[in-house]
């Protein structure tokens, strides 16, 4: 595979949230939700990626409002929580938008993570996702999870299709 004639072919972007848009901890504190940080320069990827006219799409096995909430502040709306399989979410959501796979760029970092990364034409991980994604990835991040592995994929592609420049009216980081 030509990896950099991959990352320009791309024309939709899926996530999976925890540990690839958060570094993979929790707080938790009683009486309230879990607790998660993510990284405002992949907020800003996310949201020159959406200006551009790229899918962005959010598949998670968790559920939190909050993710939803962020997602949306970026302009992301299809955003799918408390997913059981994914596969089945992802195949659903290219084919409701007739997107072809070979077009999609997925970054995942654990096991339930693995059919979906075998399914897109991108698989890409964070550097400490588990051993068994690495080994299926087409391409692993310098960065890990939270801490900047998603704008690095997406200033990637951005950057391959002369999509990147800077942008003044950011909303929200």
């Amino acid at each position: 595979m030509n990896i950099l004639g991959q990352f320009k072919k791309i024309t939709t972007f899926v996530f999976d949230v925890d540990g690839v848009m958060t570094d993979g901890s929790i707080v938790i504190v009683p009486g309230l939700e879990y607790l998660r940080t993510m990284n405002t320069k992949d907020g800003y990827g996310l949201q020159l990626a959406v200006g551009k006219g790229y899918n962005v799409a959010v598949i998670t096995g968790g559920f939190a409002p909050p993710v939803t909430e962020r997602m949306n502040s970026l302009g992301i709306t299809d955003v799918f929580q408390s997913v059981k399989n994914k596969l089945e979410v992802f195949n659903r959501y290219i084919t409701e938008k007739g997107i072809a796979p070979d077009r999609v760029l997925y970054m995942g970092d654990d096991i339930p993570d693995i059919r979906v990364m075998q399914a897109a034409g991108l698989a890409c991980c964070p550097a400490d996702a588990v051993q068994e994604i690495k080994a299926i990835a087409h391409y692993i991040s310098p960065l890990n999870g939270g801490k900047g592995c998603v704008r690095e994929v997406i200033e990637k592609v951005l950057k391959l299709n002369d999509h990147w420049e800077i942008a003044t009216e950011i909303k929200s980081i």
